[in-house]
């Protein structure tokens, strides 16, 4: 094997040789050499230890059956593979640092950064990267209001210090949002206070007009020490015949930041409307029993749970109202008795209406829970609506009900918003 010549070359011993006869004598070492060369004697101690060493692996080396260029390349290839796994461990271990620096700046306000700034330089420079080419930080800001533009309206407030009442005048309103294909909306103005929202007024519907003229004034009652605490909500609606109306824009007025003592008009712009949950209502729990042979209709009025709370102690004075309607005419209108002063009201009344087999599928009923109160109109708390021209639990209590004949079927029912029935049974009436 001739590549290992030069691996296999040993260096000369630097150590003389042993001294003989006179010679040895006459070249004798000076002091200083004898210092010099005890001091070297350990560096050739470990000299000869790693040729020593060095001898055996090239040895072991000679005993494997492979050539030498096979043992060169799996060198080759291991101190590869050790390198990699180096630079894989180094690139894992700086990855992991990077993203828990950035997870510590987005804690929030009590990080270091947030402190020194960083975190909003950081906020800076991505408002920076989220502005489109060409425009301006100023451009870009126009060009959002301008997006988040929905109209305003005009509006009176004045308060009677002696009859202690509000009164709220909707004037008018300019620019409102499209919201129909054709470019218009069919706006009107749905007034109340907060947080009771017990008395509820709704403007008369204009059609086909982003800029409507209402002129009409709401009032009400709220003594001038509990003013402090209300909200003034004027939210404007596009009507829609066979769907929810959906809001366009509202204005809300915390009372406590208003001068009462002289009256206020003024412009005010539309803000966007919170998209709040649907407010839960309650329940209601009705038996229908349908009798072919004798063509009677039987409605019992169980009860009722968890209804909301529509007087200033909590509770309410619940009644309902039955409204058997087809074609949209009211054939017969029925009510039960006032519960007073609960929430969970226990009926058991029944009532019966004559409608032969062949009308049955032209018949449906309006079942609306109200709450009775002396003074002014009573409101309604929900409604539901029963028949073969109802959708979900109405329709399915309905054909339940002629699948049974002659037995009563008994079913829960959540109560819907009022203006949410009334535009399913205006739809109802518009397919006749």
């Amino acid at each position: 094997m001739p590549k290992w010549n030069l691996f296999k070359h040993q260096t000369t011993p630097m150590v003389a040789a042993k001294p003989t006869g006179a010679s040895a004598l006459t070249v004798t070492p000076a002091p200083v050499a004898l210092v010099s060369a005890e001091n070297s004697t350990e560096p050739v101690n470990k000299n000869d230890a790693f040729d020593e060493i060095k001898n055996k692996f090239l040895n072991e080396i000679d005993k494997i059956p492979l050539p030498s260029w096979a043992i060169i390349a799996i060198a080759v290839v291991a101190a590869l593979l050790i390198v990699t796994c180096c630079f894989c461990i180094v690139k894992k271990c700086c990855c992991k640092k990077k993203k828990n620096k950035k997870g510590k700046k987005g804690k929030g306000d009590m990080g270091m950064t947030n402190l020194k700034g960083g975190e909003k330089q950081q906020e800076d420079d991505d408002e920076e990267d989220d502005v489109e080419p060409g425009l301006t930080g100023d451009e870009k800001e126009e060009e959002v209001k301008e997006k988040e533009k929905l109209g305003k309206l005009q509006y009176s407030i004045d308060y009677d210090f002696q009859e202690n009442k509000l009164a709220v005048g909707i004037l008018q309103a300019a620019d409102l949002l499209s919201m129909d294909s054709g470019g218009t909306s069919d706006p009107y103005v749905k007034v109340f206070v907060l947080p009771d929202k017990k008395k509820k007024y709704d403007t008369k519907v204009h059609k086909k007009t982003l800029n409507p003229v209402f002129n009409e004034t709401f009032s009400f009652k709220i003594p001038f020490q509990e003013m402090g605490g209300k909200t003034l909500v004027m939210s404007v609606y596009d009507f829609d015949r066979f769907s929810k109306h959906d809001v366009i824009g509202e204005i809300k007025i915390p009372m406590n930041t208003l001068d009462l003592a002289k009256p206020i008009e003024e412009w005010r712009d539309l803000d966007s409307a919170d998209q709040e949950e649907p407010e839960k209502l309650g329940d209601i729990c009705i038996s229908l029993r349908y009798v072919p042979t004798a063509g009677k209709l039987t409605i019992c009025i169980l009860e009722a749970k968890n209804l909301k709370k529509m007087d200033v102690g909590g509770l309410s004075d619940p009644y309902v109202k039955i409204n058997l309607l087809q074609n949209g005419k009211r054939l017969k209108k029925k009510k039960t008795t006032v519960k007073k002063n609960t929430l969970n009201p226990y009926y058991n009344e029944s009532f019966s209406f004559e409608i032969p087999l062949e009308q049955m599928q032209k018949i449906h009923a309006v079942i609306t829970v109200l709450d009775y109160d002396k003074i002014g109109k009573n409101d309604a708390i929900g409604k539901i609506l029963v028949g073969s021209k109802a959708t979900g639990a109405g329709l399915k209590h309905w054909s339940d009900m002629l699948a049974n004949p002659r037995r009563p079927i008994a079913q829960w029912h959540p109560l819907q918003p009022e203006e949410e029935v009334d535009a399913a049974v205006a739809a109802i009436n518009a397919k006749k």
